[in-house]
């Protein structure tokens, strides 16, 4: 999971459009609808679109719990074709960030308020205004608490749990990488620590690893894909954009769309999509890409396939980020992770003897380790670990959806992480479909070349066939308190039979078979009207403490705004939840 720390946002708004439909190679959905960048939107009508979603927040106080002390800053503004317009709002108390605090206001094409998703059902007026720790105590039990040198610790409130509380932030750089360290301030009790990377392969995995003797080594692949050639003269005039090719460890020979800077040299930077980079990290542990070494190339072939070529593992890298990039431009019309046209950024051979694969929000980047030479015995470079990655950068630049409490060894749990987690999944998943690589077969595997001997990490289709993280297929009161790798088993079983429904099917080389937890038969209605109202669901109508039920009523919403509440696709989002067990009926207790 990613950070429970929310950052400072910039006040600048991205307006963007919804596609209702899907395109691209993996989805034959149709294309109804383009997202539309900041750049081609009005600055008036974002304007316009903000304060109306912020005076209808004061002006519905009761349902937004927006009140006096309070600033709404956006984060995001979505115009949807239909109409509709969505403000998503990070919020301030007497200055102060609120953790916790996050709402999108849904507003008419009239700019008339329809309604609010929040993450916090309570005010967030803390009882106390004073601190009774100083800042500095702060940083002492943050630095202590993450074994590290914490920044400067900043006054926030704390609305994240039931009630108010007033409390520090602070930043702590440890031996393992950074965490933010959230510390009350009339207590001086610890209440998060979170790693700001998320970690592909969680402590409790690699624990279970060691204890079963398992180890994880890809497959490698030979295959070769037709590639275009640079054509350049002798009168070109660098930068410009060329077209290599990477031999890469895991799918073969690919494409890659480079930077030529002069007429025998090459960058691996692709300047069709917003200048995304792959550099070296050499052995270090650092979080600041501009530390990592370029990697650069006489020939504009990069790797040979094999871990002897230190380019091979970033060709790996460079071609599962563009992959990940163009499934969700084509298929949403998303640009970057956070929307903005912004690189993805990765950096490989990072650190010594780390076997894992990172989405790191503090570097906005993906890291990965060479593998630790025991457990892992390769770089994690492969094609769904990456789609799953950079999803956790999609949902930080949206719902921010958080673990409910971290334990002492970096586990995460609860609900909203463990939609994080199954997030992840159904979009690398998709990122499979969508590049369908003969070298990496599309499924709804999850780390199906990491070399395990039950063929798989997890799955969606029948979610508890996963031994390894004791994956679940169905809600149940429990789950609130599950590790989020295997709570995420809930929402991944949902998709897939919202997608392909339950039962037995055989779908390219692999055969599914998908329970239901009352012995009803769902009917999909395809991957990509599911895909469709996932993202929709994530991007509108999710928010930090958005949990399965929450995560029900949204789907529902994103279906109806799609295909209306008389569909099939409605009422087959309403069967696959219950298909999970989860229902209006066992909601527990009240709901916001």
């Amino acid at each position: 999971m990613r950070s429970t720390h929310i950052r400072s946002v910039a006040v600048a708004v991205a307006v963007t459009t919804a596609a209702t439909g899907l395109a691209g190679t993996a989805f034959a959905g149709p294309a109804t609808g383009e997202r539309q960048p900041a750049a081609t939107a009005s600055a008036t009508t974002a304007a316009q679109v903000v304060a109306a979603a912020r005076t209808a927040a004061f002006a519905h106080a009761a349902a937004t719990g927006v009140g006096a002390g309070d600033e709404l800053r956006p984060q995001d503004v979505m115009i949807d074709p239909e109409g509709a317009r969505h403000v998503r709002f990070v919020r301030t108390h007497q200055g102060m960030p609120v953790l916790g605090g996050d709402l999108v206001v849904h507003l008419s094409r009239r700019l008339a308020y329809t309604g609010v998703t929040r993450a916090a059902d309570h005010s967030v007026r803390p009882a106390a205004t004073e601190a009774k720790l100083t800042a500095r105590q702060a940083e002492e039990k943050a630095a202590a608490a993450a074994d590290g040198d914490a920044g400067p610790a900043r006054l926030v409130v704390d609305a994240r749990d039931g009630a108010a509380t007033l409390a520090y932030q602070v930043s702590v750089d440890g031996a393992n990488g950074s965490s933010t360290v959230v510390v009350d301030a009339l207590t001086g009790r610890v209440r998060s620590n979170t790693p700001d990377s998320d970690e592909f392969l969680s402590p409790r995995l690699l624990d279970t690893l060691r204890r079963h003797g398992e180890t994880l080594d890809p497959a490698t692949g030979t295959g070769a894909r037709a590639l275009a050639g640079a054509s350049v003269t002798a009168a070109t005039r660098y930068p410009v954009t060329a077209h290599g090719s990477g031999r890469s460890l895991f799918v073969g020979k690919v494409p890659l769309t480079t930077t030529q800077t002069a007429r025998k040299n090459f960058l691996l930077k692709d300047p069709t999509r917003y200048g995304t980079e792959t550099r070296d990290a050499k052995g270090r542990e650092t979080e600041s890409f501009g530390q990592g070494a370029e990697f650069t190339s006489t020939t504009d072939s990069w790797g040979n396939g094999t871990t002897s070529s230190r380019g091979s593992a970033a060709a790996d890298a460079q071609y599962g980020i563009t992959e990940t990039l163009d499934f969700y431009r084509k298929t949403f019309g998303r640009k970057g992770m956070a929307n903005n046209s912004k690189p993805a950024r990765a950096m490989v051979h990072w650190g010594k003897k780390v076997g894992n694969a990172f989405w790191d929000s503090t570097c906005g980047c993906m890291l990965y380790g060479d593998g630790d030479g025991d457990e892992i015995k390769k770089p994690l470079v492969v094609l769904d670990v990456t789609g799953h990655e950079l999803t956790h950068g999609v949902v930080d630049a949206t719902a921010k959806l958080e673990p409910t409490y971290v334990d002492n060894d970096g586990n995460q749990f609860g609900e909203p992480g463990a939609l994080n987690e199954s997030l992840a999944d159904i979009f690398g998943s998709g990122v499979e479909f969508f590049a369908n690589n003969p070298k990496n077969p599309p499924n709804y595997l999850l780390g199906e070349k990491l070399g395990l001997r039950q063929k798989f990490l997890r799955r969606l289709d029948h979610p508890s066939l996963d031994r390894l993280e004791g994956t679940v297929d169905y809600w149940s009161p429990e789950v609130a308190d599950a590790e989020v790798h295997a709570g995420s088993g809930v929402s991944s079983h949902a998709f897939y039979l919202l997608a392909e429904g339950s039962g037995r099917k055989k779908i390219g080389a692999t055969t599914y078979d998908s329970p239901t937890y009352d012995g009803s038969t769902v009917t999909g209605i395809g991957r990509a009207k599911a895909t469709a109202i996932f993202y929709r669901a994530l991007t509108r109508y999710m928010v930090s403490s958005t949990d399965f039920h929450d995560a029900r009523i949204a789907t529902l919403k994103a279906a109806k705004d799609l295909y209306g509440a008389s569909g099939v696709e409605y009422r087959t989002v309403d069967q696959a939840w219950a298909a999970v067990d989860v229902t209006e009926a066992d909601t527990p207790g009240a709901r916001h």
